[in-house]
């Protein structure tokens, strides 16, 4: 190579090269002295980005620009250069005014007029921190609303006996409110059954808003939606519906507010009750707040139905009845539900994100709620006094198996030889007894297989209950453990025989046989 060609840029072109790219680097580069820690020279864009005049930045100490707290860092970064190394940090800048910004900073050593230096090529990344911090603010909201509506659910299921003040105090974690109610559909009225937010609205109770034909309901309904009033005293249809439905209670249900949210309560298409919740400032409601309230009327109707499960539980069962008919609500329905509502949040953007795993997540969730329809057939079955002993027992164990195939995702095979036709006490025993077996395999077997057969040969019955799963030492299991006790007191209350095989990893297998009596019979 020729060092006299003229074609070769010399070391004055070269200079001016570097100098036209510092110039226009659109991230800002500064040059500190190391030993003062002065800003010896600076591009426009670091000059901008901290908010000086040429004039006035240069020859700033380091400590004036940049965050107490990353001056650390600084000083670091200096001894680092000196030593030939390159320092990558995040750190904390000051602009002019004293406000801090965040930056990304690369500081590497150089000579720069003959004396030692640090270059610091530095980048703002306020926008991306703060949509950072925005998003994980987000994050933790949501996770703190998912554990509240957890707690919520798991409170309002698991009480008997209603509370309706309960479900309004549960809403008010999630939702600030002037005043809140509770109402109940009873016939052409909604009832409130609790107010919450001011003293003078809770001496009232109960009070009745009576409604105008089935019109009105549908309206409340509003196909299972809250509905959201921005202002209660505007000429907007659905503020003159509100005004025109509370009538005589609109001068004290609506004195001093402004936003309204109607929030229907309801079990499959069928209004059971609504809450009303109320608020002073103009548009307060948000479209999250109506989705949060929309989860704790479901709950709030999950309560509803448990306070119906319990009235009943009272005049036909034993306190142990009714306890397992809550816990079966809670622990099956519920738990399935809400695992459903987790897994349909997050369903687009996993979608997004692997559309493999979504479509695993889409068979969990079809699992989920088909489960969670079967429990709730089988305890909607239960609240009403002849439902298990008029609905065919074959129908009944294809609907606990359902039922089970669903919470523990397993195979159940039901198989059922021809319609069997037994007395009502019969009948109520096999079809708790089946129950009470296919619990205990939820809860205890581990099972990979179910199979549920019930013949009949002559004048006698058989249900056999049989599962793959760990089984069990029956001569070592304690008085009570697995329900057995309470399973074979159930069989011998109508003389049948209750038989139970299992050995340690073996699986178990339950006989329950019933033959009928011609004694009887003619009895």
């Amino acid at each position: 190579m020729n060092k006299n060609d003229p074609s070769m840029p010399g070391p004055e072109d070269k200079e001016q090269q570097y100098r036209i790219i510092f110039e226009s680097a659109s991230d800002g580069m500064i040059i500190s002295d190391v030993e003062t820690g002065r800003v010896v020279d600076a591009n426009p864009s670091a000059i901008a980005m901290h908010g000086y005049t040429r004039e006035e930045f240069i020859g700033l100490e380091y400590t004036v620009y940049v965050h107490p707290d990353s001056q650390r860092l600084f000083s670091e970064a200096a001894r680092d250069a000196r030593q030939g190394g390159v320092f990558d940090v995040p750190a904390v800048h000051l602009h002019k005014d004293g406000s801090s910004f965040y930056v990304d900073v690369r500081r590497t050593a150089i000579m720069y007029q003959a004396r030692a230096c640090v270059l610091s090529v530095v980048r703002d990344v306020s926008e991306r921190i703060n949509a950072e911090r925005l998003l994980h603010q987000r994050v933790e909201l949501h996770t703190r609303e998912q554990s509240t509506l957890l707690e919520i659910s798991q409170t309002l299921a698991s009480a008997l006996e209603l509370k309706p003040g309960l479900i309004l105090d549960q809403l008010r974690v999630l939702i600030e409110y002037t005043h809140a109610e509770l109402f109940v559909l009873e016939g052409t009225a909604m009832v409130a059954l609790a107010v919450r937010g001011s003293q003078k609205l809770e001496q009232t109770v109960p009070f009745r808003i009576r409604l105008q034909g089935p019109e009105t309901l549908a309206r409340l309904y509003n196909e299972h939606q809250p509905e959201r009033i921005g202002d209660v005293q505007s000429s907007e249809p659905s503020a003159k519906f509100l005004r025109s439905l509370l009538d005589d209670q609109a001068d004290f249900l609506l004195k001093g507010v402004r936003a309204w949210m109607w929030v229907p309560v309801a079990v499959k298409n069928r209004v059971i009750g609504s809450v009303g919740v109320a608020h002073v400032e103009r548009d307060y409601f948000t479209a999250h707040h109506a989705d949060l309230a929309l989860t704790v009327a479901n709950q709030a109707a999950i309560a509803l139905v448990n306070a119906e499960l319990y009235e009943h539980a009272q005049t036909l069962a034993a306190l142990q009845e009714r306890q397992r008919l809550a816990q079966n609500l809670h622990d099956a329905v519920n738990q399935s539900l809400f695992s459903a509502g987790l897994i349909a949040d997050v369903l687009p953007r996993l979608w997004e994100r692997d559309q493999e795993e979504a479509r695993k997540s889409l068979n969990d969730l079809r699992r989920l709620t088909r489960a969670a329809q079967a429990e709730m057939r089988a305890l909607l079955a239960e609240l009403r006094p002849t439902s298990i002993t008029d609905t065919d027992l074959g129908d009944l164990l294809h609907l606990q198996g359902n039922a089970l195939a669903g919470r523990i995702n397993v195979p159940v095979a039901v198989t059922v030889a021809k319609e069997i036709i037994l007395p009502a006490e019969v009948q109520v025993v096999f079809y708790r007894i089946c129950q009470e077996a296919l619990n205990n395999i939820a809860k205890h077997a581990k099972a990979r297989r179910v199979v549920i057969t019930l013949e009949q040969e002559g004048s006698s019955v058989e249900l056999k209950i049989a599962d793959d799963g760990k089984g069990f030492d029956t001569k070592k299991t304690v008085s009570g453990h697995y329900g057995m006790d309470m399973m074979r007191e159930r069989a011998e209350s109508v003389g049948a025989q209750l038989t139970i095989t299992s050995q340690p990893r073996q699986g178990t297998e339950l006989i329950l046989q019933w033959t009928k009596d011609p004694q009887k019979e003619k009895l």
